[in-house]
């Protein structure tokens, strides 16, 4: 039995990195409070390091989508797993070719990874670890978080939208 409700789990879980780094950030507040330069100095690094983090903390609770999606996210080693009933697949990073936003007949957001010579493979949005997918999609080159949280933000009647693709340059010869 919980204390706390199902609903305000949830609501933590989602910002648990964002009230982590005001930990951090308070910490260093705390820090600088003490005086002298060496507890100044130390308290500016933390609280520095506190609103950095609470930047890649909000973007990263904006990808988390709530919802019972089907199937299973699990990235290694340059590798993601879509473990489903239906549809599941396996897309190696370096094989990417596109990623878009897409939606299904009831609406729900999906990512669907388009390989180079492998089928594509749609993965719900709010699929169990489907989260991990954002530091993989910004760990290709050019991506644009703000690009690919815009699609969040789209709804089902705006269509499909692509929001990373591979830049191909023909090989020198």
């Amino acid at each position: 039995m919980s204390f706390l409700r199902p609903e305000a789990v949830a609501a933590l879980s989602r910002w648990r990195e964002l009230i982590a780094s005001g930990a951090v950030a308070l910490g260093g507040l705390w820090l600088f409070g003490l005086g002298g330069y060496f507890f100044q100095a130390l308290g500016l690094l933390a609280l520095g390091l506190g609103l950095a983090l609470g930047f890649v903390a909000i973007r990263r609770a904006r990808f988390r989508i709530a919802g019972d999606g089907p199937g299973l996210v699990r990235v290694d080693e340059g590798q993601i797993t879509y473990l489903a009933p239906q549809g599941g697949g396996f897309v190696a990073l370096s094989e990417i070719r596109a990623i878009e936003m897409v939606f299904d007949e009831t609406g729900a957001r999906g990512w669907r990874l388009t390989q180079t010579r492998f089928p594509a493979v749609t993965i719900p949005a709010s699929a169990r670890g489907a989260e991990a997918l954002f530091d993989v999609f910004m760990a290709l080159p050019c991506a644009n978080p703000r690009t690919i949280l815009s699609a969040l933000d789209r709804s089902p009647e705006d269509g499909p939208v692509t929001v990373w693709s591979r830049i191909v340059r023909p090989a020198l010869t």
